[in-house]
């Protein structure tokens, strides 16, 4: 900062890119993956979380619902991305189809969502408020030391500090991480199932993707594109994952989205329930009448 505010700025996608590696591993430690020791994964992975602004412990039980819910249309709500049918669209009134639009529009869901969820929703025990003292401890014990590390930031470097090597840092590992969030389950050909139909090992195969990325992006990322491997067996950490690839060349071309392939998703938005599939708001609308 002493030389330009540009640089440090500029230097903030670095640290974003290690940061994304940072939660990857903390979300190993959630499953307890990272280290044989559950203890060892679990204070890892508290530490950690405060370097992401995520409470750890309500972080790791919030995702273990969406391991268990995941593709299921009758359990949506805890650790997913807000998707309606078709039908569900268009039998909603005006507002509320404004309201899904604005949220699911790409500007919002990588540049509002990410912020609001890191820095407003993981401030408290969302999804759990009612669950007991020890995910209001894990909440209220990484805002404090959080607040107790930008203290020291500020102390060091000021308010500069905060606005052009925190903030950008923060939001840009923010963004990516729901953008990865999103491709690994909001591409095409997933699978949502009502409760009756649903599987889990189904579900968490075919709703979750390959998101097949560059070399440096899967070091970066920590191989969390390996998606449908990992819902299919969250243990194997993810500097494993390359050697299930390896070893089983069939799952390498299943549920594959590439990097520019993956650029299309962003524009799918509802559920065809019969067809099976993702559609744009255009694709849908062409065909559906409100009830």
């Amino acid at each position: 900062m002493s030389i330009s505010v540009w640089i440090s700025t500029s230097l903030a996608i670095l640290n974003a890119a290690f940061l994304v590696r940072l939660f990857i591993i903390m979300h190993d430690c959630g499953h307890g993956a990272f280290f044989k020791s559950r203890v060892l994964c679990n204070w890892t992975g508290r530490f950690l979380g405060v370097l992401a602004l995520t409470p750890y412990d309500v972080w790791r039980q919030t995702h273990a619902i969406h391991h268990s819910s995941t593709g299921n249309l009758d359990r949506r709500g805890i650790g997913d991305l807000p998707t309606l049918t078709v039908d569900e669209y268009v039998n909603r009134k005006w507002i509320g189809r404004a309201l899904y639009r604005l949220v699911r529009h790409p500007l919002f869901m990588f540049g509002v969502v990410p912020i609001y969820t890191f820095f407003i929703l993981y401030r408290l025990p969302v999804g759990l408020m009612h669950a007991g003292w020890r995910y209001w401890l894990s909440a209220m014990a990484t805002n404090v030391v959080i607040a107790t590390v930008l203290g020291g930031v500020y102390s060091v470097g000021g308010v500069d500090a905060l606005l052009f090597v925190f903030l950008p840092t923060m939001f840009l590992a923010a963004s990516i991480g729901v953008w990865l969030f999103y491709i690994q389950h909001q591409f095409e050909h997933t699978t949502w199932e009502h409760e009756e139909q649903w599987k889990l090992q189904h579900a968490a195969f075919y709703g979750s993707s390959h998101y097949a990325l560059p070399g440096p992006l899967r070091w970066f990322t920590a191989n969390v594109g390996v998606h449908h491997v990992h819902h299919m067996a969250s243990r194997i950490p993810f500097y494993r994952l390359d050697e299930v690839l390896r070893d089983h060349g069939e799952l390498a071309e299943c549920q594959r989205v590439t990097l520019y392939e993956s650029l299309h998703c962003a524009r799918l938005h509802l559920w065809d329930e019969s067809r099976q599939r993702l559609l744009t708001f255009s694709e849908a609308l062409s065909q559906a009448k409100p009830a």
